[in-house]
């Protein structure tokens, strides 16, 4: 049984590791192909470390052949403006699905857990119409607007506040908070991991979007990081790569960074949104 435990526990960890390999090999490439000058990218041997190491003029090219200072500060605007919304939308909605008797509760919840399944592309050319007859398109306001209410967000943090107590919303009723006061004041700060894990996620996924803001935004002043990637690869015809690389590596690495500092309640949330 010791033999048969410990073949499996090496299987199992080759497995994860030939996922994480196949996983982190793209952005390995990346940044090493970020470090190399024009002629070893070119090169027609395949090696991982440049012999002469170009990553000063690359980063330093990535950002004056392009305005990618710019296109950074577009995209903390937009995903910021983006979440600070949902969450105003979602943790009263999810606090009245997971707290609240009302007639038409389960029909409500029913059409949330429905809107999982709609692609967000689907209802783009309605949005764009909607946007275009408003006089909002190539504004923050089209990057913003269509997704302020996240339904995903509704779910899990009506999941999460379906695990605390009543007996704390009883109580602070009782010592006369409103619902709302209960909402911002006893729920935010118990959901706080839920909240963050939800943060992680709507960055992450309107920090990336290339798809709608292609669509509304033709100035390349409010173009957010992804379309700024492929403003600068027009530019340079697809022959630069090395400035390029430096350009994806330079907008990844916030992610990365946050999800490092935020894994911990990411988890948490992840973990404790299931409990019910």
């Amino acid at each position: 049984m010791k033999r048969r435990g410990l073949a499996f526990g090496l299987f199992r960890h080759a497995v994860l590791l030939a996922g994480a390999v196949v996983m982190l090999a793209p952005f390995v490439w990346m940044i090493a192909t970020s470090f190399k000058p024009p002629h070893e990218i070119f090169a027609g041997e395949l090696t991982l470390l440049p012999r002469q190491w170009y990553a000063a003029e690359n980063y330093h090219q990535a950002f004056v052949k392009v305005p990618m200072l710019r296109y950074l500060v577009n995209g903390v605007i937009v995903t910021s403006a983006i979440f600070v919304l949902q969450v105003l939308v979602a943790v009263p909605c999810a606090y009245a699905l997971a707290k609240l008797e009302f007639r038409g509760r389960a029909l409500i919840f029913t059409l949330t857990l429905f809107g999982l399944l709609i692609p967000a592309h689907v209802p783009a050319i309605p949005l764009y119409i909607m946007l275009w007859q408003a006089g909002l398109l190539n504004t923050y306001a089209a990057l913003v607007i269509p997704f302020t209410i996240s339904v995903f967000g509704i779910f899990l943090m009506r999941q999460f506040f379906k695990a605390i107590p009543d007996e704390l919303i009883h109580a602070a009723r009782l010592d006369g908070l409103s619902e709302f006061a209960i909402v911002w004041r006893i729920m935010v700060p118990a959901a706080m991991p839920a909240l963050v894990s939800f943060g992680i996620f709507s960055v992450v996924a309107h920090w990336n979007d290339y798809f709608w803001p292609l669509l509304v935004i033709n100035s390349r002043e409010l173009a957010p990081p992804p379309l700024g990637v492929a403003y600068f690869r027009n530019e340079e015809a697809g022959h630069d790569f090395g400035p390029l690389m430096a350009g994806a590596v330079i907008i990844t690495a916030p992610l990365v960074v946050a999800f490092l500092f935020a894994q911990r309640r990411f988890i948490e949330g992840m973990t404790m949104a299931g409990l019910k």
